[in-house]
């Protein structure tokens, strides 16, 4: 895939995850949208191939429902971040803006769990009042990977004992 398609591709990926397409979303008119953007943003240069993707490698690593949710919810805002800068008075921006605003509403929880991974990676683990917060509740997080692993097992187990013919 050519970076030229990326900005297409990633914003279709959206709209199909949350099942926007065929509802109220004209996919033909989104393309246009997208084309006249690309061309505001001089996006066909030549050097914009250069060092590969910005978004779309990212959401192969991001597999589940809930994963995918999360990473969208950190993508989605820098897209509204850059129709910032595009202007506002053109009817491809703000139509590309009123979409991506409406996607963007239905991410809140994505971007709560990224918060919760972002403190997570922000706590002073060599703080020794933290060290026994987190000694306190090992059981707690053991019990946690246990209801997660054995889900897993039981979903797996349940699959093979079928044989169906």
């Amino acid at each position: 895939m050519t970076c030229q398609t990326n900005s297409f591709f990633i914003l279709s990926v959206i709209m199909i995850y949350f099942g926007h397409l065929g509802k109220s979303l004209n996919l033909i008119q989104l393309e246009d949208d997208m084309d006249q953007l690309k061309a505001d943003f001089e996006a066909n240069r030549s050097n914009v191939a250069d060092g590969g993707p910005v978004f779309t490698h990212k959401l192969t690593n991001w597999t589940e429902r809930n994963e995918k949710r999360i990473i969208l919810s950190q993508i989605v805002p820098m897209y509204l971040e850059i129709l910032k800068k595009a202007d506002i008075s053109k009817a491809h921006v703000r139509n590309l803006a009123e979409q991506l605003t409406t996607l963007n509403r239905s991410l809140i929880d994505g971007s709560n769990k990224m918060q919760d991974l972002m403190y997570l990676s922000k706590l002073q683990i060599s703080d020794l009042k933290i060290q026994r917060k987190a000694v306190n509740e090992m059981y707690s997080v053991f019990q946690a990977l246990q209801e997660t692993s054995s889900f897993k097992r039981k979903r797996s187990q349940s699959l093979k004992k079928c044989r169906c013919n």
